[in-house]
């Protein structure tokens, strides 16, 4: 079941043009990592679907519902009502936490599906708890982001967005603000969720990741797909010169 489909996107800044024209599907249970150079529109990408910038073009389907479209040559979004239920359906983590600073751990997860989608507390907390525990955080429920390290942070991060039980994750650049033992610490706790079929997609600059977790993995290069598949193929036998050359620059 196809549960995103993103159709010709475009974002221009002051005239750049920064995503050229990007289709792809994202299935149930699928995991796709989305590699490339800085500057070659990943993160924009993942930004214009989560509705944190607004596209130039293009049309977004989130679990059959259209988002994003195409009217009278313009591109509209859904009425606000429309627009609130398909953000039920998906999550985002950020490289940088944005967990609130006020709020304790349990607050931090707790928070949304109290008040965003109307769970009674003791049942969210239930949750929480659940998600503590899944993600290594016992004895942290009292803590505020300020006494946890990057790595904690980041699964609170993470355990926020499933306490919303969305149907897909977007991840961007998860590990970007971590060093190699907290990034190992989240790469671990991804290919945990990939292994539980949780249908994701993830910005990353972590190679030998994207080949371990991936099912499907698309190469960006000037705002452009230059080259998708199994990763098998994208990152061990590419086919395109720009995934070549950016693969051999990682390397040495």
């Amino acid at each position: 079941m196809v549960l995103l489909e993103v159709k010709d996107i475009k974002k221009s800044f002051g005239g750049v043009d920064v995503l050229r024209g990007i289709s792809f599907d994202l299935s149930e249970g699928q995991a796709v990592s989305v590699l490339g150079p800085s500057g070659s529109g990943k993160s924009t990408l993942l930004r214009c679907i989560t509705m944190l910038e607004t596209a130039d073009g293009g049309e977004v389907t989130y679990c059959g519902r259209k988002g994003i479209y195409t009217k009278d040559g313009r591109t509209v979004y859904a009425p606000k009502a429309e627009l609130r239920e398909i953000k039920k359906s998906f999550g985002l983590v950020f490289q940088s936490f944005n967990l609130f600073p006020h709020y304790t751990v349990m607050q931090n997860i707790t928070d949304a599906p109290v008040h965003v989608l109307g769970v009674p507390r003791d049942e969210a907390e239930a949750r929480a708890k659940e998600l503590i525990a899944k993600l290594g955080l016992e004895g942290r429920e009292g803590h505020y982001p300020y006494q946890l390290s990057g790595g904690q942070q980041q699964r609170v991060a993470i355990a926020r967005a499933l306490a919303m039980q969305p149907k897909m994750l977007f991840f961007d650049e998860p590990t970007s603000a971590l060093d190699p033992e907290l990034t190992a610490e989240i790469l671990s706790v991804l290919k945990e969720l990939a292994r539980e079929k949780m249908t994701m997609m993830i910005v990353t600059h972590e190679i030998d990741f994207a080949r371990s977790i991936s099912d499907h993995v698309i190469f960006m290069d000037g705002g452009v797909i230059a080259e998708e598949g199994r990763p098998e193929d994208v990152i061990d036998h590419p086919s395109s010169e720009r995934t070549r050359a950016f693969l051999k620059k990682l390397e040495s």
